[in-house]
């Protein structure tokens, strides 16, 4: 069995590692990694690729950003000639994104085989771009490995047959129990002379919370509030960067550390040893709930509801009143009780490729 692994953007390389491990040791399958290059990001290095255990992209196609629309044309455009070509016997796609739910119909248009990691998840907000890839992704595959229940019982909702459906568990937890010893922060909150669970970890990308400046202004508002109570560190996204460039400092506490992304490690161990955190990421609402740590999620809907029903997450919309007050019932002692979902234990990769291996 000839097999691709389409990825787009570093959490798909999160995701692949596991899987591409798995497959490495059975017989009779090929693997090629074909990044798209839909986002660049100068960490990955060697160094990332030897930590993770995969290869370097056998290709990359150098598609770069842009609107969803011409993004996810350009990734369609560019993978066709690749897949004419090389006749894969399984496309593997991982999440999300634009380059997901392009490789997905490419391979329904050349009638390839093609099987969605991580599928069956849910928002039930279509103006999320990531949910319409969600959806479309899942119509047209022919495997779907889901890491949770609830993404079972939504694909079986949506008419899809049993036997497609593959509930294997979170490859992202799997990447999170390898790499978790390596993980440290250490230093950096040594550069900010912040003991260990003394601080709450923020993070805060998504359009609804940073593209309106009297939207952020009053979120940065209430974020200073909460660092009179436990100093903040905040990895700022590039796209709430620029957005905080038109506030100014506005008088914000000292005590809410804006700094520059981290790598995956660091941030890692930022998580593991933070009181809480604050945070509109879906990848780390399942990490949180892993680790255990208390995280409240600045959204109105999650499409992993089991991190809420079982974990450690909790939705509190964008009320930054709520947010305050579950940041106060967290200080307080009042943490909810949580756990660690079902399959949630770092062999979802094995799990993928015991099913690969029966196709080959």
């Amino acid at each position: 069995m000839l097999l691709h692994h389409i990825v787009g953007a570093r959490p798909n390389f999160m995701k692949v590692a596991p899987v591409h491990r798995a497959l490495a040791a059975r017989r009779g399958i090929v693997q090629a990694i074909v990044h798209t290059g839909q986002h660049y990001d100068a960490s990955m290095s060697g160094i990332f690729f030897d930590q993770l255990g995969i290869p370097e992209p056998d290709f990359n196609l150098g598609v770069g950003s842009a609107s969803h629309a011409r993004q996810t044309a350009d990734v369609m455009v560019r993978l066709e000639p690749l897949f004419e070509q090389a006749r894969p016997d399984l496309v593997l796609v991982y999440g999300d994104v634009n380059s997901t739910v392009a490789a997905a119909l490419v391979c329904s248009k050349l009638l390839l085989p093609v099987g969605h990691v991580e599928a069956g998840l849910r928002s039930f907000d279509r103006t999320m771009p990531e949910e319409i890839n969600r959806i479309l992704t899942d119509r047209v595959a022919d495997h779907l490995f889901t890491p949770s229940e609830d993404g079972s019982e939504n694909l079986a909702r949506e008419g899809v047959p049993g036997e497609r459906i593959h509930l294997v568990g979170n490859v992202m937890i799997d990447t999170l129990v390898r790499l978790l010893p390596y993980a440290d922060g250490t230093a950096l909150c040594r550069s900010l002379d912040l003991p260990e669970k003394g601080y709450a970890l923020v993070t805060l990308h998504r359009p609804s919370n940073v593209d309106d400046a009297g939207e952020l202004n009053r979120t940065m508002e209430a974020l200073s509030d909460i660092a009179s109570d436990i100093e903040i560190i905040f990895p700022v996204h590039p796209r709430t960067r620029q957005m905080m460039q038109g506030l100014g400092r506005r008088g914000f506490s000292s005590r809410l550390h804006c700094i520059d992304p981290v790598g995956y490690l660091e941030f890692l161990g930022l998580q593991r040893n933070a009181r809480l955190i604050i945070t509109d990421s879906g990848g780390i609402q399942e990490e949180s709930t892993y680790l255990g740590v208390p995280c409240i999620t600045v959204r109105d809907n999650t499409e992993r509801p089991v991190t809420v029903h079982i974990g450690s997450n909790i939705l509190a919309g964008r009320d930054m009143r709520r947010v305050r007050a579950e940041v106060a019932n967290i200080l307080a002692g009042k943490a909810k009780e949580c756990r660690v979902p079902p399959l949630w234990d770092g062999k979802a990769g094995e799990r993928i490729a015991d099913v690969l291996e029966r196709l080959a």
